[in-house]
Order: structure tokens, then sequence, then C-alpha cells
């Protein structure tokens, strides 16, 4: 049987930035602080919140670093270890120091728009090659091809694939993999806004952006789930719903930056391509905080 340890409340972690751009150290403590003292499971470095494209080699060294020691092993660690050339990626796999990090989260590969059975060797490779565990991600909004239901399921059959990250919005295929899925391997919410229905359907956990934030009320809403508390989950559910729309209405992670920026966790500074959200989402964001903040 495999264990799956990245269940319940994961925070994909934001890369702060100073306002002449580089990484600020002292701010990603604070946020691996925050996230740890408010409820959160598990720790995603270098997933795509984290602009990780826009971060040299070095820079990524010192955000693994930086959170690690942060973390000081208190909570499980997922590695963003994902791209487009299959060798490349094993090759990375293979030169990484793996001490405080417990599993690789890896993408559907983007760009080049493999078939399914060419994510299916993808990821077979790559679990190959991996001394830790790997969990899938589905986000096909942003490769540009599905990871299938099927596959995903035949992918689960792998002994060092344990999870995926599902964040294709499709509630029907979620639930296919929910359904044929082997009982040693988990499905994580990749969608903050619809994690609720995912946990009641039988999903385990989330990777969540928003709970950079609110750790506090989406993790109790995450433990009043998985104990059964159903009412007060969907309150907090609800209570959560519009600003888990406007976190996203102008980009990620421009959304959740200028919502942690309002909170004192971090400058609002993003690197191009993105930019921050425009003077209306964050207005909004505002607004909305001033009553998210009370619960």
């Amino acid at each position: 049987m495999k264990n799956n340890i990245f269940k319940g409340t994961g925070i994909a972690l934001i890369t702060p930035f100073k306002q002449d751009h580089s990484v600020d150290v002292e701010a990603l403590d604070k946020i691996v602080n925050h996230v740890i003292d408010n409820g959160a499971d598990f720790l995603v470095v270098l997933g795509t919140t984290s602009e990780a494209p826009t971060l040299t080699a070095e820079e990524k060294k010192l955000v693994i670093n930086t959170i690690l020691e942060a973390n000081n092993n208190r909570l499980p660690v997922l590695l963003g270890m994902g791209g487009n050339n299959t060798q490349a990626v094993i090759d990375a796999v293979r030169a990484q120091d793996f001490t405080g990090i417990q599993g690789i989260l890896s993408v559907v590969p983007y760009y080049n728009k493999p078939n399914q059975r060419g994510m299916k060797a993808h990821f077979e490779a790559i679990a190959d090659a991996c001394p830790v565990p790997t969990v899938v991600y589905n986000v096909p909004g942003r490769v540009g091809v599905n990871l299938q239901a099927a596959t995903c399921v035949d992918l689960a059959k792998h002994p060092n694939i344990i999870a995926v990250k599902e964040a294709s919005g499709n509630l029907q295929q979620i639930m296919e993999i929910l359904r044929d899925k082997p009982a040693d391997f988990d499905v994580l919410s990749g969608d903050d806004g619809i994690t609720q229905p995912l946990i009641a359907l039988g999903a385990q956990g989330v990777i969540s952006v928003a709970a950079n934030a609110y750790t506090k009320p989406f993790s109790r809403m995450m433990r009043a789930m998985k104990e059964g508390r159903t009412d007060e989950a969907l309150r907090l559910h609800y209570a959560m719903l519009k600003m888990n729309q406007l976190i996203f209405a102008d980009g990620n992670p421009a959304g959740i930056k200028c919502l942690m920026s309002h909170m004192g966790l971090c400058e609002n500074v993003l690197r191009l391509p993105l930019v921050k959200a425009n003077e209306k989402v964050e207005a909004d964001i505002i607004e909305e905080w001033e009553r998210l903040r009370k619960l």
C-alpha cells in the first residue's frame, strides 16, 4: 500500500519579491510560519503560484532552502518538478537533494501537447526515476491538453504515483477518477472554489492558492469536512466563495499577492510577464477581506 502524506490543506506558496524584484526571503519565512500557525497540512514549493518560470536556477535553490529552513520539518513538503522535456525533468530529479522534501508535483507537459499514451509514458518515466513519491498535476487550462480519467486511473496503479492534483474543473471527470481509482491513490482539489464539494465526493485534500492568505478558515473548512461537520464546512465554503473568485479575477498570483500585501505579508510585486491586479479587482479584494477576516 502506498502512503500518501499529502492530505488536507496544502499551500501552493507564492514567491514574494521586493520592490527591486529580488526574492524577499524575510517575507517568505513569514508566510511559511503564517500558514503553519493557521492550520496548513503540507507545503507546495515552486508550483505555478510561485512564478517559478521567472526564477533563475539559483533563485529556485534560495526559495527551496528558505522554505525548508522556515518549515524545520514541521510539515510535509511537495516540490514542483515538471516540464515538457521528459529527460530534462528526470535529470533534474536525479540532481535534486531531497533532504526535507517528501514528494514532487509534476504537471502535464505543456506546449508540445502529448496524447494520452505520451502523458502516461512521461509520468511513468519520471516516477520510475524519482526517489520520492510523485503527485501528477492536471491543469488543462494552462497546458493545453487534458489528462483523461482513464489515463489517470492507469497511472494510479504505478507504485510511486500517489495522487493527482485535479484542476480541470470537470466534475464528471473527477468523479470518474474517484470512482475507478485504487484505494491507495488520492485526488487533491486544484480549484479552491470547488474544494468542499470535491471533498464530499471523496477527494482527500487541496493544493490551495487562497490558503496562502486566509489559511485559518480554509483549513477549518477542510477539517470540518473530514470530521463530518458538514454544516460548518458548508457555511465556511460559502463565506469564502466570493473571495475565491476575486483572487483569480485578474490572474494568479496577482490576486493573492494583492490580498497578502494588504495583510502585511509581502509586497505587491510580480515579475513580467505577470502584472499586478487592476484597481477594480484590488478594491473588491480589499472590501471583501474586511468581511472575510472576521471568520
